[in-house]
């Protein structure tokens, strides 16, 4: 069974940076594809960014892309989303997910951590 932590979250002012990670333990798996998500109150988790764990290959949501870079270690089993230029609209509570297999739902997720951008 695949646990999934995450880290890095808090309070940053707008046009600042965070690095979320996400540290996978237990049963871990060698392809398959990770994501992170974003959640607010009243509203559907949305996602952000995926990557493919075996090749690397990256998927943005049009709202992060040129802001958020996703990127994994292997050796370590952790995704990270580096986050710059952060905007109010970027607080959340994110979460980190994990699938198996290549479509689908993901069926691992971690706790969440939150992430707030103040003006």
């Amino acid at each position: 069974q695949v646990q999934l932590v995450e880290s890095g979250g808090g309070l940053v002012q707008a046009g600042g940076s965070l690095n979320l990670a996400c540290a996978a333990s237990g049963r871990t798996f060698s392809s398959g594809r990770m994501g992170w998500f974003r959640q607010v109150p009243g509203k559907e988790r949305e996602l952000v960014a995926r990557i493919l764990w075996s090749s690397g290959s990256a998927y943005y949501a049009d709202s992060v892309k040129g802001r958020f870079t996703i990127s994994r270690d292997k050796s370590k089993s952790t995704m990270y989303l580096q986050m710059n230029n952060l905007k109010p609209d970027d607080t959340a509570v994110y979460y980190c997910a994990a699938s198996a297999v290549m479509v689908g739902g993901y069926g691992i997720w971690g706790p969440g951590t939150q992430v707030t951008v103040s003006s």
